[in-house]
């Protein structure tokens, strides 16, 4: 069952204004600790004034009354009172005992403001539950003297986001707000945690993404410019992206526009009243932000508009007068395109050309790798990583796949090492390994969007559609092997037969996107003395150009060096037999290319 999708109908006809600052409206109280306690917390052992998610409790009346003054400013979407009301960030106050009620009665809360307000006029208002991102970081250590530490797990957040989405459901939320993202693997944890959610309860809501920049460089706290965030919060479930807190609007305006020309989604912007002043207090006026955000809605960037950290009920209604006056951005379409990322994106399409995938950072592909991960030197096996970005590599294939080690500590270890290095995480990485565990967890300890190697047909079609849906909520690209129940795939007939079947499976039964399928239809070793063997490089050529006219969206990739693994020792006549083979394989990838 699907509910709150009707907001779509609604921003496609109208610029929808979302409410300001729940914490600069509770401080207009002047509250004292006693207020934040109530009788439930008379005798509680620790403080908590400053936890204002805590007066969706204590003081309901106050939370209520800040909603009301937002939808007679002219809010259409009404946040929740929970950007903290998880275990992770209750737990600072010991309050993780009252996670499902503080998101139940501020949902509710919120609901009743909006339902009153529509037998005023009969005009739909939203509510939208509010994830905040905790105040930890699952892709970057907290302790500079260890870069592998963490501070939180994404197991951790996940569980935790399933709780809150869990009990703002049963509140009667119509859409999950993702907001304040520093961290995009944070908010891939919320976004798995909501789908989860929804499994659960048998029911589908929209979800909507808000970043926050740090800088005037576009970039998150964690690192990823706007570009690689974007690609990083891909689900079918989302419905807008946007930035929110940040700077004032003024300083938004590019960011917004990037996201505008670039994204097939509804934009958002909801900033700071500008920057606070040594006090921490914001200043700048209602008719400023609100001047400011005109000029984003006369260029046509938004959707949904509203205000962060400072700004009053006069901001959003300065705000929503100027927004009557425009309409709303109309949604691209884009060009479907394979991208991934890291810190920044990598593209595959005719202007990137051929993507050299690194493989030095493979147990199996690099000796020298494989010994230095052994007698666990890992500075210098990082090295090898950097080295081969220098060199050009576009993608990072990273395996551990090695009997004397264990894979999936080694793969956890390696990955949350190479974050800490901005110039090899600023590539996307390719998890490969043969194990399914040492894959997911790879995936869990880095952010971006990154490719799986891999999985195939050999256990038939339910496990492979089992792993697939999991890497789509990831949010990752696959490699997908030319291989089924019957073995590898070595004539051009099983390789076809086999990619098109698992294209269908993935495109059709879980609306895999096509751009995120790469297939592997084997290049296996010529001039073996085998007959057999001979005609395996055309093979593998036919059947590229056959997967590019007849899979539309999909890439291609292969092993080059097992052409050759016949005269290995021979590297002239190796190189010679590569660069024949990329000659005529590359051809036919870009005569199909759509």
């Amino acid at each position: 069952m699907k509910r709150g999708f009707e907001i779509i109908r609604d921003l496609e006809k109208r610029i929808l204004v979302i409410d300001g600052a729940m914490g600069t409206n509770i401080q207009s109280f002047m509250l004292k600790e006693e207020d934040y306690r109530g009788k439930l917390l008379k005798d509680f052992y620790l403080d908590q004034k400053g936890n204002n998610d805590l007066l969706s409790i204590t003081k309901p009346e106050i939370i209520y009354e800040i909603h009301m003054g937002f939808l007679e400013a002219g809010a259409d979407i009404i946040e929740t009172n929970t950007l903290n009301s998880n275990k992770i960030s209750q737990s600072d106050f010991g309050l993780e005992s009252l996670v499902y009620d503080l998101n139940y009665k501020s949902a509710k809360l919120a609901k009743d403001a909006c339902e009153e307000f529509y037998k005023k006029d009969g005009k739909k208002r939203y509510v939208a539950g509010s994830i905040g991102p905790t105040n930890r970081m699952a892709s970057l250590s907290p302790n500079v003297e260890d870069p592998s530490y963490r501070n939180i797990s994404f197991d951790q957040l996940k569980k935790a986001y399933i709780e809150q989405i869990d009990a703002l459901i049963d509140g009667g939320i119509d859409l999950v707000l993702i907001e304040t993202i520093f961290d995009s693997l944070n908010a891939r944890a919320a976004i798995m945690a909501a789908n989860e959610a929804f499994r659960i309860k048998n029911i589908t809501l929209p979800i909507m993404i808000s970043g926050t920049i740090t800088d005037k460089s576009g970039r998150i706290l964690s690192g990823q410019n706007l570009s690689a965030f974007a690609v990083s919060m891909k689900n079918e479930n989302i419905i807008s992206i946007g930035l929110n807190c940040s700077f004032g609007a003024k300083d938004l305006n590019q960011f917004i526009k990037e996201l505008a020309e670039t994204q097939n989604l509804f934009i958002s912007v909801y900033p700071n009243a500008g920057l606070p002043n040594e006090l921490g207090f914001y200043e700048e006026s209602p008719e400023i932000t609100s001047k400011c955000i005109e000029e984003m809605l006369k260029a046509g960037y938004l959707n949904i508009v509203g205000g962060c950290c400072g700004t009053t009920y006069e901001h959003i209604k300065a705000i929503a007068n100027v927004a009557k006056n425009y309409r709303p951005r109309v949604v691209k379409e884009i060009k479907r395109e394979s991208v991934y990322s890291g810190l920044e994106i990598t593209k595959s399409n005719r202007e990137s050309n051929f993507v050299n995938i690194g493989e030095r950072t493979n147990v199996s592909g690099s000796l020298k790798f494989a010994r230095l991960i052994r007698e666990k030197k890992y500075e210098e096996a990082l090295e090898i990583a950097k080295e081969q970005v220098e060199n050009g590599a576009q993608i990072i294939d990273v395996n551990f796949d090695d009997g004397l080690l264990d894979s999936e500590k080694e793969m956890e270890y390696f990955l949350k090492l190479l974050a800490s290095e901005p110039d090899i995480s600023l590539k996307p990485i390719m998890i490969d390994s043969s194990r399914w565990e040492v894959i997911e967890n790879g995936l869990k300890v880095i952010q971006g969007k990154h490719i799986v190697n891999s999985i195939s047909l050999k256990n038939g079609e339910k496990d492979f559609l089992d792993k697939a849906r999991i890497i789509k909520d990831f949010g990752a690209a696959v490699v997908v092997m030319a291989f089924d129940e019957n073995g590898q795939a070595d004539s051009y007939e099983k390789k076809i037969n086999i990619c098109k079947r698992a294209y269908e499976l993935l495109v059709n039964k879980i609306n895999f996107p096509p751009e995120d399928i790469i297939f592997d239809p084997n290049i296996l070793a010529i001039a073996t003395g085998i007959d057999e063997h001979n005609n395996y490089a055309v093979d593998f050529i036919n059947a590229t150009k056959w997967i590019k006219e007849n899979l539309p969206y999909a890439k291609v990739s292969g092993g080059v060096s097992n052409l050759s693994f016949s005269f290995r020792g021979n590297n002239k006549i190796r190189e010679a037999m590569h660069s024949v083979f990329l000659y005529h394989a590359i051809k036919m990838v870009w005569i199909w290319e759509l």
